[in-house]
């Protein structure tokens, strides 16, 4: 399974990201919209020698993603890009959105449970539907969206990579997460 951590948009906090980045996650996803470009971009870097292993993406800034060389996770109003140029995330909202996004190299499907200004939960049933009309291939699926170890069972299923979450993994032991989450 995989393990993206995304980061809850309260500013570059060196000793905490170190912990969550070395905890066995397998993707980090930086979301920090109040972040200048330069910043961001040192921040990628530091990223990147603090767990080179791991697979990095930045949220909604195609320049740093470029000079960084990662990938960037497109927000719902982000303009369509050539294929190809950067490895792409983007959400899934709905299932009618599949045909436009099947050509991310991966979609974070989400609110799977109730979250915060998410909007209404997909559920494990309506998810485990939508991920049987699939075809194999395509891009690498994450739940997101009020995901946390003890639901993540529910959610198994061949077509789902693994999950996408902010709060199991900013508390204060991001490894004990991980090995939840795996378990």
């Amino acid at each position: 399974m995989i393990l993206l951590a995304i980061t809850p948009g309260l500013g570059f906090q060196p000793q905490a990201w170190q912990r969550v980045l070395r905890s066995g996650i397998h993707g980090f996803l930086i979301r920090e919209k109040s972040m200048p470009a330069r910043h961001l971009l040192e921040t990628a870097r530091w990223c990147q020698d603090v767990a080179p292993d791991v697979r990095l993406w930045v949220a909604g800034r195609l320049d740093v993603a470029l000079v960084a060389g990662c990938g960037l996770h497109a927000p719902e109003a982000h303009p369509d890009l050539p294929p190809g140029l950067v490895p792409l995330s983007r959400p899934l909202h709905a299932e009618d959105q599949w045909p436009g996004r099947a050509s991310a190299d991966q979609l974070l499907i989400s609110p799977i449970f109730a979250s915060p200004g998410k909007g209404a939960p997909w559920g494990p049933e309506r998810l485990h539907r939508f991920l049987d009309g699939l075809p194999a291939g395509g891009p690498q699926l994450l739940a997101l969206g009020g995901v946390e170890p003890g639901s993540a069972m529910t959610m198994r299923h061949p077509r789902l990579a693994g999950i996408a979450a902010i709060r199991p993994f900013w508390g204060e032991d991001p490894a004990g997460a991980v090995a939840r989450f795996l378990a």
